[in-house]
């Protein structure tokens, strides 16, 4: 595992990320469509660490994670130079879809919340499809509510 997975802490990914100038505006508080890009990214570093390699399936079987819908909730904003950490779980885990939490936190506090509908989608189609269980089994770890068919 390298830093820049992040570590699991219970049922919950836990990644570290820090805020640069290229986010920022020229106040020095990161943009608001960068909340989105720092999610998507511990998402990624999350199926990383849990050995799931996006590539593979899309390559071996024509699967891909696609975003149906993000919430997000803006409490307060990031600056230059913070160390912010963001935390994943999922509170549903279904046949072809997955719903995550995502809290991104400036030292103890907490600055967004986003909730992250996620497809599984066939290539070959544009449909939603099966989520195959080599990838479900390791995302129920951190399912919250333990909704997950």
């Amino acid at each position: 595992m390298t830093a820049a997975s992040g570590r699991l802490l219970g049922n919950k990914h836990v990644m570290s990320l820090r805020v640069y100038y290229e986010d920022t505006d020229a106040q020095g508080v990161v943009y608001h469509a960068n909340y989105l890009r720092y999610a998507e990214r511990a998402r990624s570093e999350l199926v990383r660490l849990l050995g799931i390699s996006q590539r593979r399936l899309k390559d071996e079987q024509g699967l891909v994670f696609a975003i149906k819908r993000a919430t997000i909730d803006y409490r307060a904003p990031a600056r230059l130079d913070d160390l912010l950490e963001i935390h994943t779980s999922f509170s549903e885990i279904r046949a072809a879809s997955l719903i995550a939490q995502q809290s991104i936190f400036s030292g103890s506090h907490l600055i967004v919340d986003i909730q992250v509908h996620v497809a599984m989608v066939s290539l070959a189609t544009g449909r939603p499809a099966r989520v195959p269980p080599e990838v479900k089994r390791p995302l129920l770890m951190l399912c919250q509510s333990g909704k997950g068919e």
